[in-house]
């Protein structure tokens, strides 16, 4: 087998491939084969008819055909192997001769991950805020403590913000009931505005016994996007009372016996989460400043199947009713205009972010340990509510392990750029990235990922 390769565009190239007939030999083989199990001839037990019999039926066109579509996805990964290019997606195959016994010709079209050059990490220069924590940092942290050990009593009075209802709603639109819109005994927190935009104005003020009607726009149904009309009636109302804070409350609550352990507890809780926040910061802007130094070519296809992918995902949830999507939008003050310029230029973000810090990860010869793999695994299960045996199964089924495997790279990679790059904050201190960040290096057996090409491919692609 011969293949060149054309670069077409820094994406996107074409491989010309020509294939020898006695090449196929294999192929013509398995063909044969698995047609003699399929076809009945007089005479032959299943799978036993020879080819030239086969022939004679279906005709040596039919079989060429077989063969040759058969043929096509092993030469052509052949091809990428040999050429050693780095696909993106699926190729626009195209079949440019068949000569039966003499060579099958095709060339294939396919984006690849551009060349990138890389900027000085060292150059690189973050400024972010320094971590504070003052008493009403302590405060809310107990105050929220407190809230979890409260008790609900019934009141005897009008609806207040951080009052428990218990409330009934219906809706109409264009004077017709909507019966997926009504509910009896529904609990609500007032002020969470978990529920109907406008529903928190509505009750504050309401006794229990009594309703009140209001507008709102519906999102989700057949009348998503349309202007309701609702009436709310408040069944009951409750007021949550606060334990005090005070060491009989630590006791209760913690594993401390005063509340001045307690509260010396929470702030070493507070610091250590601002120190995540931080680290957030850090990382956000480092690559931030990163994506603004460097050049990265986008392949249209990688883009178009981010697009692609985030468009499904929001009309699903109508159903794939595209005019109940678009009133969703305009009752949002927005429009599908808007929405696929935004899905456009998010698109773009995320297959720059991809392709750059895969081109990082192989500059810098970034490893993934099998324990960073492990613990990334248990992570997401625990975040999805499976357990690990679930996740991992369901994962290599979708052919997603590849996936994960790319984005601990990924976060290896933007680590180590971190780690080179220059952090104060904005009062001049130098922030200590080695401590948030850990070491560069991995200290256990790297995981090597060889069955699944689409590891350190941009979401929504995968090599072919």
């Amino acid at each position: 087998m011969k293949s060149t390769v054309e670069q077409l565009s820094p994406t996107r190239v074409r491989i010309n491939v020509e294939v020898p007939f006695e090449e196929l030999k294999p192929d013509f083989d398995r063909a044969y084969k698995a047609l003699a199990k399929q076809v009945r001839i007089p005479g032959f037990r299943p799978g036993k008819a020879p080819a030239r019999l086969l022939e004679a039926r279906l005709g040596r066109g039919a079989i060429l055909e077989q063969v040759v579509n058969d043929a096509l996805p092993a030469r052509y990964s052949e091809a990428v192997s040999t050429a050693d290019v780095k696909v993106i997606g699926r190729p626009e195959i195209e079949i440019t001769k068949v000569e039966d016994g003499s060579e099958l010709a095709f060339s294939a079209e396919v984006d690849v991950r551009p060349e990138i050059a890389l900027p000085d990490y060292s150059a690189i220069a973050v400024t972010v805020d320094p971590i504070a924590v003052g008493d009403e940092d302590i405060e809310q942290q107990l105050q929220s403590l407190r809230q979890r050990f409260g008790t609900l009593k019934n009141v005897e009075r009008p609806v207040a913000e951080g009052d428990f209802i218990s409330i009934d709603l219906s809706a109409t639109v264009d004077g017709q009931d909507v019966e997926e819109a009504a509910t009896t005994g529904l609990s609500h927190e007032v002020g969470s505005g978990q529920l109907i935009a406008g529903l928190d104005e509505a009750v504050t003020g309401l006794s229990a016994g009594e309703s009140k009607e209001f507008t709102s726009t519906l999102v989700a149904g057949e009348h998503a996007g349309k202007d309701a009309v609702i009436t709310v009636t408040v069944q009951s109302v409750k007021e949550r009372e606060l334990p005090e804070a005070d060491d009989e409350f630590a006791q209760l609550a913690s594993e401390f016996d005063t509340i001045d352990e307690l509260k010396t507890d929470l702030r070493g809780r507070v610091e250590q989460s601002k120190k995540v926040e931080q680290a957030g910061e850090i990382r956000d802007k480092v690559l931030e400043a990163l994506l603004e130094q460097t050049e990265v070519p986008l392949p249209e296809g990688a883009v178009q199947a981010e697009v692609d992918a985030v468009t499904h995902d929001a009309v699903h949830g109508f159903d794939h009713d595209e005019a109940a999507f678009a009133a969703a939008l305009a009752a949002e003050g927005s429009s599908r205009e808007e929405f696929d310029k935004d899905a456009k230029e998010a698109a773009e973000k995320s297959v720059k972010t991809q392709l750059l810090l895969d081109a990082v990860a192989e500059a810098e010869q970034t490893e993934v340990g099998q324990q960073e793999l492990t613990e990334r695994i248990l992570f997401q299960a625990q975040r999805y509510g499976l357990s690990p045996e679930q996740f991992l199964q369901q994962v290599q089924q979708a052919g997603q392990l590849g996936a994960i495997f790319a984005d601990v790279r990924r976060g290896k990679a933007l680590a180590g750029v971190v780690g080179q790059a220059t952090v104060t904050d904005t009062e001049g201190n130098t922030v200590d990235t080695a401590e948030m960040f850990g070491a560069l290096d991995a200290d256990d057996e790297a995981v090597e990922i060889v069955d699944d090409e689409s590891a350190a491919e941009p979401a929504g692609t995968s090599a072919e």
